[in-house]
């Protein structure tokens, strides 16, 4: 029988402090407003990013030190996670916009902060274990849009009785998981070239040997898009008008671990099923899978209604691609609408022919239409049942299993599992991370209801594909 945890032993805070960037080589840039456009201003009410790393490593002697001084020097690079979001108010219009601030704030958060469990008791809880969440900002929720009082960047360094758990928060408004991801390798970049020797004075050049990163982001830059970056006014003054902190109630969190040979079976499964379509992906192939099956779980009738949302990074649907070291949020969704009775009839090929199609209209003309509408209907996601076209039975991904997750150490080895805080979990939210093993292998986050989850373990068709080990 599984025993789920229960207990919450509370997290203990040992230090905090703030760390703005080396200020004798800030840039002009740096000390520029930097306003929100339309796909930015449209996230102000969700969640924040909280990615994190599990290491079965002790922290050691001078871990804090070098990642304190390692941030200092990437604030330099990413210089608006050194600052605060800003509104700036239009009375007459009842409008209001927002811009980052890079100067304002006290800089990002860096957190050392200490629990009383092992490493074993966090990977052996049969869901994502409830005080994961305390490893990010000690468990404090905020929507980005409190990021006008609020770090656009904190980082809790977590220590465990034989392990450390390191947890990045970074608002949504100011960046992506592409973005996220890219900081956090650098800052891993940077900490691995920080000298031992701490007499040295406090200076860029004292902590750095050669070359500093590899590739440095584009912040002051926006991509190509025409009037996007202008001023985009919110129709409201107050942030009472627009913003709802979203309780999604009791849910359940697990994670699924899917192999490199399990994903390439249902791939060719998928093209088979739907006439041999080539150009079907084997992530596509899998959310078609979870498609089925998490419909399946609901017990869906066959008339019900199955919509699905992809969340990707636009760079990439541009031709040419934007660089990936353009620092923004740059999202964008696929959505989908099927319904039970196509899905049981050749479900995993239908399915993920579904998921195909709908990012493949992803493109830059598509991307332009929106920020074109954005720009003239200036508006903010709601989530739960504030959301435009909401559906209790919705499926949505996210993620990426192309990032480098297991890259940065940190010199503590490479991480034993990525794990996420409480930051944009909802009914039917999959979240893909790639898998430890490498090789192509996906770990799923799936967030359900509890009866839906309890319905999915046991449903033999999703669990023959799904790794045990």
């Amino acid at each position: 029988m599984e025993i789920l945890w229960k207990e919450s032993r509370k997290i203990k805070l040992i230090s905090e402090c703030y760390v703005k960037p080396i200020n004798h080589v800030a840039s002009e840039a740096s000390k520029k407003p930097i306003y929100l456009g339309g796909t930015d201003i449209f996230m102000l009410t969700m969640d924040t990013m909280q990615k994190g790393l599990l290491f079965n490593t002790k922290l050691q002697s001078d871990t804090l030190t070098r990642l304190k001084k390692a941030l200092y020097v990437s604030l330099v690079y990413f210089y608006p996670l050194a600052g605060q979001l800003a509104a700036k108010k239009f009375v007459d219009e009842h409008a209001c916009c927002f811009y980052i601030d890079c100067e304002a704030g006290p800089g990002a958060r860096l957190i050392h902060a200490a629990v009383d469990y092992t490493v074993s008791d966090i990977v052996s809880s049969v869901d994502v274990h409830p005080i994961v969440e305390s490893f990010f900002d000690l468990g404090e929720k905020s929507v980005n849009y409190d990021g006008i009082t609020n770090p656009l960047l904190s980082i809790q360094v977590t220590e465990l009785h034989d392990g450390a758990f390191i947890g990045f928060t970074m608002n949504h408004c100011v960046a992506d998981g592409t973005s996220l991801w890219h900081f956090i390798t650098t800052l891993s970049e940077i900490f691995s070239q920080i000298k031992d020797d701490e007499e040295k004075d406090d200076s860029e050049k004292s902590w750095i040997d050669g070359e500093i990163i590899s590739r440095k982001p584009i912040c002051d830059t926006l991509f190509p898009l025409g009037g996007y970056g202008l001023t985009f006014k919110l129709p409201y003054l107050e942030p009472e008008e627009f913003i709802i902190r979203y309780d999604p109630g009791p849910l359940r969190v697990r994670i699924f671990h899917f192999s490199s040979e399990s994903i390439s079976t249902l791939k060719t499964k998928a093209i088979e099923e739907c006439g041999g379509h080539k150009n079907i992906s084997s992530f596509q192939a899998l959310c078609g899978f979870m498609i089925g099956s998490i419909s399946r779980a609901r017990n869906l009738r066959r008339g019900d209604a199955v919509r699905c949302t992809i969340l990707i990074n636009a760079r990439t649907r541009f031709d040419p691609p934007l660089p990936f070291e353009y620092f923004r949020c740059f999202l964008s969704s696929a959505p989908s609408v099927s319904n039970m009775g196509d899905l049981m009839s050749g479900n995993l090929g239908r399915a993920a022919l579904l998921v195909h199609e709908s990012i493949a209209k992803q493109d830059e003309k598509y991307f332009r239409k929106l920020v074109q509408h954005l720009e003239a209907h200036p508006c903010v996601i709601q989530q739960g049942s504030g959301r435009l076209n909401y559906n209790p039975d919705n499926i949505t991904f996210g993620g990426s299993s192309k990032f480098d997750m297991y890259g940065p150490e940190f010199g503590l080895g490479k991480a034993v599992v990525i794990l996420a805080g409480y930051a944009n979990r909802d009914d039917g939210k999959v979240t893909a991370n790639p898998g430890r093993a490498g090789g192509g292998s996906i770990d799923l986050e799936i967030c359900l209801k509890h009866e839906t989850m309890n319905a999915l373990k046991l449903d033999q068709e999703f669990m023959s594909f799904v790794s045990l080990d």
